[in-house]
């Protein structure tokens, strides 16, 4: 039987008998309820379900330890739009399944999250980690994408070569060990090119997140608001290669070195396998 336990206010799970060693998983979800727009326009928004909930269930249920983090410690929103059957294959009891377990580790509850700060990871040892995950929504958009900490956190796994994953929006967060990280994002957000900056670490590296294309198909979501730039355009301009499918919303993952990264909703599982695949 497995057991779920707070330990140094981390996630740490019981392996069952006859299990090989664990491993640690850093899930880092963003702080902020929503994400800013073009126009002073605020979209409210979180953590997609289904690209959090999908892979951590398979960690748990692998025997794997899963700890939480956000920038600043403070409890992660779920973005109400993402509690629908459809990211979850229409299968409604799927969608409850991964709800239940939300709920049990309380990650979202202000007064009883378990999640650390950033700068508490950075003090436990980023060597207490064997693979880092990030899942998407929006709200990475607003903080991951400059947070220093985080950037600290990412250089030291690549340096290490240890599995960098991120999902959807998430892989914006690796723009968080660009160099001149702010001139670069007030650059974007102006609607200007910037230059490649010279010494980003994923330069070269071939990557996908969610596309130009599925955004442009998504952007009624916003209710008429116009996000300041894409991700693609980001990764793009900092010299990273997008690696897009044929098919919207169709799952994609793309693996180059230590990064696994994943372009929608849809590719959340299968970030997960090619994570649990490296670290069994």
């Amino acid at each position: 039987m497995k057991s779920l336990n707070v330990l140094a206010a981390a996630l740490v799970l019981a392996l069952p008998a006859g299990h090989a060693q664990a491993a640690n998983v850093l899930v880092i979800l963003s702080d902020s309820d929503h994400l800013d727009l073009r126009d002073d326009r605020v979209f409210p928004t979180g953590f997609y379900l289904n690209e959090l909930m999908q892979p951590v269930k398979r960690f748990i249920d692998a025997g794997h330890q899963v700890t939480f983090a956000t920038p600043s410690g403070l409890a992660p929103t779920v973005d109400r739009g993402s509690l629908d059957p459809m990211y979850f294959g229409g299968d409604a009891g799927a969608l409850k399944v991964h709800q239940e377990l939300l709920d049990r580790l309380a990650l979202t509850r202000p007064t009883h999250s378990p999640v650390l700060s950033l700068a508490r990871v950075e003090q436990i040892g980023y060597g207490q980690f064997d693979a880092v995950y990030v899942p998407g929504g929006h709200a990475p958009m607003q903080d991951l994408l400059s947070d220093p900490a985080l950037g600290r956190l990412l250089a030291d796994f690549h340096r290490r070569g240890k599995i960098t994953a991120l999902v959807c929006h998430g892989p914006i967060a690796l723009l968080s060990t660009l160099p001149a990280n702010s001139a670069f994002i007030a650059a974007l957000a102006d609607g200007k090119t910037p230059q490649p900056p010279s010494g980003w670490i994923y330069a070269g590296y071939r990557l996908t997140v969610i596309s130009n294309q599925e955004e442009e198909l998504a952007k009624g979501a916003l209710q008429g608001g116009r996000m300041k730039f894409y991700p693609q355009t980001a990764l793009e301009a900092a010299g990273a290669h997008h690696v897009g499918n044929a098919t919207p919303w169709a799952a994609n993952v793309v693996i180059d070195r230590e990064l696994i990264t994943g372009q929608n909703p849809a590719s959340a599982n299968d970030v997960a396998e090619a994570m649990l695949e490296r670290l069994d």
